[in-house]
């Protein structure tokens, strides 16, 4: 770690670009602001994208792979070197990675006027050069236990790809194979990674304060058996999106990952945003594996009522949004010298995702949505993130080892 930090101390360009986290976190963070009022204006009228894919698909794919692309970017690049003891990668290879992200939500904003194989390509750049950069920094450091993290990660950027073939066919690319498969993989990553991170976390917490029933350890057989399954269930339903059986799989799956989350102590966490944001989020994970899994077991009764988009709200706006936010407020104040505690602002940003989630969900919910829930979850999506930007964009373009950095 001391040499990651010789290398940050070395660039003497903008502290933006000292770190992956900084310019990914912020840009990810205006983006999803930014592409969510894009999205309200268009569903009203007012504002016309030029995008070669239909109104739905433009929204699906920049919330998954635009702005949730940028989180793990920002992710993958802070956390790579603290596993493999190397060198971060920072100054102008990281402001190429950064433009290359932003050339790609352009192209894919005006794809209308480009060929559709152009704007895949520039969409595509950013997340292949990312996994060579990365692949070659986990081989060199021979860190072979987090290969999987970038696996799943290439496997997203086949959902990418995938996605653009399904749009540029003429297919509704919103509830396609590559969407599919873009999103269940984003919840296995959620459900490895955060099974790292919220049980650590937790314990951490708890011991300083003097508790005694403590989470289970991550990643123990348990982990790994309910992990297992919903690979297993992820997969069935990317393939066989209608299928009673893949239904079956993901009502099992959310059963086992409820338990394992159970299993975490969340409920002794409530004194401290920063650790029960996480098990919030985390939550929502089994969530939309059983409203999908009971949707497809039942499709005359619960499948009427909660298709699949339900379930993808449940996971975007809720495991997605919400563990996103967790993590990049922690990681953000851990890595700029910040005490990691929630702030009242913080605290604010967390009900604002929270609130857009739980609303967007009822919207699916509900026999007849009043129009003021998509309205909610929308400002609730626009505060907690553009927040997120006011509060911590001070902190993210400042050096840090400058003190009082913290937002």
């Amino acid at each position: 770690m001391s040499g990651s930090m010789n290398t940050v101390r070395e660039w003497t360009g903008p502290a933006l670009f000292s770190y992956g986290f900084r310019p990914f976190f912020l840009g990810g963070a205006v983006f999803a602001a930014v592409a969510m009022l894009l999205w309200i204006g268009m569903l009203e009228g007012h504002v016309v994208v030029p995008t070669a894919f239909d109104p739905v698909s433009w929204h699906a794919h920049e919330l998954l792979f635009g702005f949730l692309g940028a989180i793990i970017a920002g992710f993958l690049l802070t956390a790579v070197p603290n596993w493999t003891g190397r060198l971060p990668i920072a100054g102008y290879a990281l402001a190429l990675l950064f433009g290359l992200w932003g050339l790609g939500r352009v192209a894919i904003a005006y794809s209308a006027s480009w060929p559709p194989l152009a704007a895949a390509v520039i969409d595509l750049s950013m997340p292949l050069l990312l996994l060579a950069a990365i692949g070659r920094e986990v081989a060199i450091g021979r860190n072979w236990r987090n290969l999987p993290v970038l696996a799943l990660v290439a496997l997203m950027t086949v959902g990418n790809a995938v996605f653009h073939w399904e749009a540029a066919s003429g297919e509704y690319a919103a509830q396609g194979y590559g969407m599919r498969l873009g999103l269940g993989t984003a919840i296995i990553l959620i459900a490895l990674i955060g099974g790292r991170i919220v049980p650590s976390f937790t314990r951490n917490w708890l011991i300083k304060q003097g508790g005694n029933r403590l989470p289970a350890p991550p990643m123990a057989r348990y982990d790994v058996l309910s992990l297992a399954v919903l690979v297993a269930a992820l997969s069935m339903w990317v393939v066989w999106p209608d299928a009673r059986i893949a239904g079956m799989a993901l009502f099992i799956a959310g059963v086992l990952q409820a338990f394992r989350l159970v299993r975490w102590q969340g409920f002794q966490t409530a004194g401290e945003p920063l650790v029960w944001i996480l098990h919030v989020g985390f939550g929502f994970l089994p969530l939309g594996a059983l409203a999908l899994g009971a949707a497809l077991i039942w499709p005359d009764s619960v499948g009427t009522r909660i298709g699949p988009a339900a379930a993808q709200h449940l996971w975007m706006a809720g495991a997605v949004g919400i563990m996103v936010l967790a993590v990049m407020t922690r990681a953000t104040q851990g890595h700029t010298g910040q005490p990691l505690t929630a702030t009242t602002g913080t605290t604010v940003l967390y009900m604002c995702v929270v609130a857009a989630a739980v609303s967007r969900a009822l919207v699916d919910w509900l026999p007849v949505a009043p129009d003021y829930l998509y309205m909610i979850s929308a400002a609730g999506w626009i505060a907690a993130f553009g927040g997120f930007a006011v509060l911590y964009g001070p902190a993210l373009c400042r050096p840090h080892h400058e003190k009082g950095s913290g937002a």
